[in-house]
């Protein structure tokens, strides 16, 4: 009896060991899964807010490039696919095609002086670009959260728990090879 009692001891001792180990790999990985989803609905709560700008830019625009209406159609169509994307990756990918043709619609000012001087332009043009500086800093902080969430996802035992929870990994946000290119406007 009195050489069980400390075997017994020891497995009590490892169990709880064990028990500790596991409850916090297992919450290691839910707060970091909560962690991506916070990080992307920031992400979202910019973008919607580029997105609520748009109609008022291009209005503003429609009165001085009244020809420029393929513009206007393609950069509505991808405000729309934003809205009707069901995951995270279609999201990032029509936030990308946005990009493209907002450069575009900004370069009108170029090619239209009195809209260069127009002062609701100019209002829409620096809320615009001050949301796209918080897309920037919000898309920067979701990389980070998801490069964090799958390498800890990855490692030997975070993929033994990241089966428990029933999580993969997170996708990044990133810019299509196309969007990096200077944007040609053409009149």
């Amino acid at each position: 009896m009195k050489r069980a009692i400390p075997a017994i001891a020891l497995l009590i001792l490892l169990g709880v060991i064990f028990g500790i180990w596991y409850v916090k790999g297992y919450n290691k990985v839910i707060r970091l899964n909560e962690d991506v989803k916070n990080a992307w609905a920031q992400v979202d709560t910019q973008l919607k807010r580029r997105y609520d700008l748009i109609p008022n830019l291009v209005e503003t625009v429609k009165g001085y490039a009244t020809h420029e209406k393929e513009i206007f159609e393609k950069l509505a169509e991808a405000r729309k696919g934003y809205f009707t994307a069901p995951t995270v990756r279609e999201k990032a990918q029509a936030a990308t095609q946005i990009e493209g043709f907002l450069s575009r619609l900004l370069a009108f000012r170029e090619t239209y002086p009195d809209l260069k001087a127009n002062e609701s332009f100019l209002k829409l043009q620096d809320s615009l670009e001050g949301t796209e500086n918080r897309i920037a800093v919000e898309r920067k902080r979701y990389n980070d959260t998801v490069r964090e969430f799958n390498a800890f996802i990855k490692s030997f035992f975070g993929r033994f728990f990241a089966a428990r929870v029933g999580v993969t990994e997170a996708t990044y946000f990133e810019i299509a090879e196309v969007e990096k290119e200077v944007p040609k406007v053409k009149f």
